[in-house]
């Protein structure tokens, strides 16, 4: 007996060494491919024998499938072997059921190809709940992507009703609030009920703070898109302590007996990157952009450690997301070069997958609309905003972009019956198109720009009154300062220095706090000369040396940006990203109404 006992346990160690040394293998292999995959330029063909070499050492079925799956994506992302690409996903999907969930992959994230993919996924995968409802939720995605919510809300309710069949209440939770949240109109109550359900259900402590996070990103996510920044800060703040609580906890301690309720609705590590992501979209409309630095840097450090051995299409989403919103508070901060650089980057992410160039087109060229008004490229502007105009159909964002194409017509001066055609599709007053705050408050505020420029004073005074009632209201700091420089600048054009200056100094308080470079500089400009007009000449010498200061800071990177290859960016109004930039000589644009 011992003898067998001692055979047995040598046998035991050899697998147990053999298993250690064929991990070690595959992760230098992938190691090694995810290197190549990654250099700049790509080293695509590297890359792709790196994989391909796994097959001969036989590995098992799991990482076999997961090889065949990472050279799908490859080949469809960076050759034009799309059927060669469109096998090994085949393969992936005959394989394993961890597989099927990315089968979407293989077409670019084309839905036309992916949704019979995931349908004979869902068929095949009946007897294990888990991967079953995973892909549930992957095509319901799908449906929303193209807009059909009938689709998708039927996949959820079946998804509902399949946790139902399994016993599984945990399970069943997920789908139920995103069918509530797509079907109701009362958001608030419904807000309300969604909590009690959550806090009402008894599970093990993993799977509760799991189903936490999921509706507490609902509930943040909804207060964004309305533009209500101070109401979400208890949810937001809940929402973080507990993804602080999840991480603390491990996915085994507590095994649940129904195989059902391993179903998570994303993984754990993904969540924290979601946090994060969240935390920077509140920080930005609130004007916490350092903040928003802050966990920007966060976020991003955490993806690219996913990224090495995550091909989740999730993770670029959140990557292009996390840029969107740096990039804007870059602009306003003054660093013009590294929010071209950005945006270049995004640039190479959409170049890489066909759907995220979908999904983020028009933001893409928002950001380059903002960054061209930001060096007083006017022309250019115009035609970036039009151009994200076409290719978007989402309300929040079409009203951001007529926001800001209105104070591009307004600042060109000439542009008349564009610019009353548009005022009239976002007039606060009367039936604004969207149920955001902050994009209501902003909508006043550029009426209170066309009438300053139009030297209609007391109409200007009465909107941006109106965008300072509403942007105190929700802490959106931004839009204050710019409300009380443009309302200190009409106090001294009408010769009420003191009302003037009572305006323009908290202007230059806040502007300050969050950094905002064109606010300073504004408020710099009218604190010289509010001081020079009162006779206080050691105060206007200080305020015309932070003018100067100022000035040159935004001069300096106005040159840097515009002298960057990138720039050129600004021309493209047509088909998927450019692959190549041609060098500037040097800037091209005048720094005359910046300055």
């Amino acid at each position: 007996m011992a003898a067998q006992a001692a055979a047995a346990a040598q046998a035991a160690a050899a697998q147990a060494a053999q298993a250690e040394a064929a991990e070690s293998w595959y992760l230098a292999l992938l190691g090694f491919a995810e290197h190549f995959r990654t250099s700049s330029p790509p080293k695509i063909r590297l890359c792709v024998h790196c994989l391909q070499a796994v097959f001969p050492f036989k590995p098992p079925q799991r990482i076999e499938a997961r090889t065949h799956l990472q050279l799908g994506s490859v080949l469809y992302h960076h050759t034009k072997n799309s059927e060669q690409a469109r096998s090994h996903l085949e393969k992936a999907v005959s394989a394993d059921p961890a597989a099927r969930e990315e089968a979407r992959a293989l077409s670019g994230n084309s839905v036309d190809a992916a949704k019979p993919l995931l349908r004979k996924a869902i068929q095949i995968s009946q007897q294990t709940p888990y991967w079953h409802c995973r892909l549930l939720f992957q095509l319901a995605q799908l449906h929303t992507l193209e807009k059909d919510l009938v689709s998708a809300c039927d996949l959820l309710g079946v998804g509902a009703e399949y946790a139902r069949v399994r016993g599984s209440q945990h399970l069943r939770l997920p789908p139920q609030l995103l069918l509530m949240e797509r079907k109701l109109q009362e958001v608030h109550p419904l807000l309300t009920l969604c909590g009690q359900i959550v806090e009402n259900w008894q599970g093990n402590p993993i799977q509760k703070e799991s189903l936490r996070v999921f509706f507490l990103v609902l509930q943040v996510t909804h207060y964004l898109d309305a533009g209500q920044v101070k109401s979400v800060k208890p949810c937001l703040k809940q929402l973080q302590q507990c993804i602080q609580t999840i991480s603390t906890l491990h996915d085994d301690e507590i095994l649940p007996s129904n195989p059902a309720d391993l179903f998570h609705w994303l993984p754990k590590e993904h969540m924290c990157v979601l946090v994060y992501l969240v935390t920077v979209m509140h920080s930005m409309q609130a004007g916490y952009l350092e903040k928003a630095q802050k966990y920007t840097d966060k976020a991003l450090m955490q993806l690219e450690k996913l990224k090495m051995l995550d091909c989740s299409p999730i993770l670029s989403s959140f990557q292009v997301i996390l840029l969107e919103h740096i990039i804007m508070c870059r602009l306003v901060t003054g660093h013009k070069a590294t929010a071209l650089q950005e945006i270049s980057q995004v640039c190479q992410l959409c170049q890489q997958s066909p759907r995220l160039f979908s999904n983020h087109a028009a933001q893409l060229h928002t950001l380059l609309g903002l960054y061209c008004v930001s060096v007083n490229c006017m022309d250019n502007a115009e035609a970036q905003f039009t151009t994200a105009l076409r290719l978007t159909n989402h309300q929040e964002l079409w009203a951001f972009i007529v926001t800001n194409l209105a104070s591009v017509y307004i600042r060109e001066g000439n542009r008349h019956q564009e610019l009353y055609s548009l005022l009239e599709r976002i007039n606060p007053d009367h039936s604004f198109p969207v149920s955001s705050h902050c994009l209501r408050a902003a909508a006043f505020y550029v009426r209170g720009l066309f009438s300053f420029f139009q030297g209609r004073y007391n109409e200007a005074k009465r909107f941006l009154r109106e965008t300072l009632k509403m942007s105190n209201a929700e802490d959106l700091n931004r839009l204050t300062a710019c409300s009380l420089v443009l309302l200190g600048h009409i106090f001294y054009v009408l010769g009420n220095h003191r009302e003037s200056n009572n305006m323009v100094v908290p202007a230059m308080q806040l502007a300050s706090k969050i950094p905002d470079m064109s606010v300073q500089l504004w408020s710099s400009a009218l604190l010289r000369d509010l001081n020079k007009a009162c006779g206080n000449a050691m105060d206007a010498h200080e305020a015309a040396q932070m003018h100067q200061n100022f000035s040159q800071q935004l001069l300096q990177d106005h040159i840097e940006a515009c002298s960057l290859p990138e720039h050129n960016l600004i021309t493209w109004t047509d088909g998927p990203p450019p692959v190549q930039f041609q060098a500037q000589n040097g800037p091209n644009t005048s720094l005359a109404s910046l300055l």
